[in-house]
């Protein structure tokens, strides 16, 4: 209980952090997050250009077939570099369980750390939706007990992102290397996650389905959340998880939330920087150029200019 504790203050302490760092890195125009959490479905999509989007969540799941209760802290950095490129990093700082199975171990330890890409393959224009292509390889494998779901070495995933009729739709196909010693065996999920907003609010309902090849079996679960923006770059959620089938995990509970700022490595990309200097100073900017342009100086070409782009 006192690990959890010390766990609460560590996470509220880097929720407030986040939260500064966004509020400090918005000088211009703030980035609109894009949340790939609470649902398992990922968002075909990429996040901004030269924005950092951090994802983090606890997770508390009970009545599964490698324990019988567990909580986890879970957490997803994102960086896009290119409009069509995004990098991940994926992990579990602590995971503490009770009642593990199997391999698995019981206590407080450290989850799982991946690393990965996404890229754009089909960006969406119009009525076409947006396909990407993901892979993400684990670097490190902890004893610590899994969902249903279960881990993998390597994942090769193919992910769909649409609005339809006021319904946003997001469709992934995972394909996964599970092993267990020198057994090795192939993967297969599929996961419909549908979302609409009500008023401020999002609500989320997710129909998903793994195989288990180690087991011989398949999880099945309906996972149903709720998502709030206090920020345009800062949004809550909350919401829960249904286990359909024997093998799978009964009962999930899970709360978080998403913030995107800056990155301090990549930086701003320049259209950002662009708009945010005719948005904040408009009259000026149009004095400056017709000034520079009647004087026959050079001109700013690109400095003042903004193209706008689809993300």
């Amino acid at each position: 209980m006192i690990r959890l504790l010390r766990c609460g203050f560590v996470g509220a302490a880097a929720l407030l952090f986040v939260v500064r760092s966004g509020a400090q890195s918005s000088t211009g125009e703030t980035p609109e997050a894009n949340p790939g959490r609470p649902t398992v479905s990922t968002p075909a999509t990429l996040t901004p250009v030269g924005y950092l989007q951090f994802e983090n969540g606890g997770l508390y799941a009970e009545t599964s077939p490698e324990f019988s209760a567990l909580f986890g802290i879970n957490q997803v950095t994102k960086l896009t570099v290119a409009s069509r490129l995004q990098l991940l990093a994926l992990s579990e700082p602590l995971v503490q369980a009770s009642g593990a199975t199997g391999d698995a171990l019981s206590g407080s330890r450290p989850g799982e750390v991946f690393a990965g890409f996404q890229a754009v393959v089909l960006p969406g224009e119009g009525h076409k939706p947006t396909v990407s292509l993901s892979y993400i390889r684990r670097l490190y494998a902890s004893p610590a007990p899994e969902i249903d779901i279960g881990t993998f070495r390597n994942s090769a995933l193919i992910l769909l992102s649409d609005d339809l009729a006021g319904f946003h739709f997001d469709i992934n196909g995972i394909f996964s290397e599970q092993t267990k010693g020198i057994v090795h065996r192939g993967q297969f999920g599929q996961t419909l996650s549908i979302s609409h907003p009500l008023g401020r609010l999002t609500v989320a309902g997710e129909l998903w389905h793994f195989t288990q090849p180690l087991t011989s079996r398949n999880a099945v679960g309906n996972l149903w959340a709720v998502s709030y923006p206090l920020r345009k770059n800062l949004v809550v959620d909350t919401g829960f998880n249904h286990g359909l089938t024997s093998s799978s995990t009964q009962w999930e509970g899970f709360a978080g939330f998403n913030v995107s700022f800056a990155s301090p490595i990549v930086g701003i990309p320049r259209s950002k920087i662009n708009l945010t200097r005719v948005r904040l100073y408009p009259a000026r900017a149009m004095k400056l150029l017709r000034l520079f342009s009647d004087t026959g100086s050079p001109r700013f070409d690109n400095q003042m200019t903004f193209h706008p782009t689809r993300h």
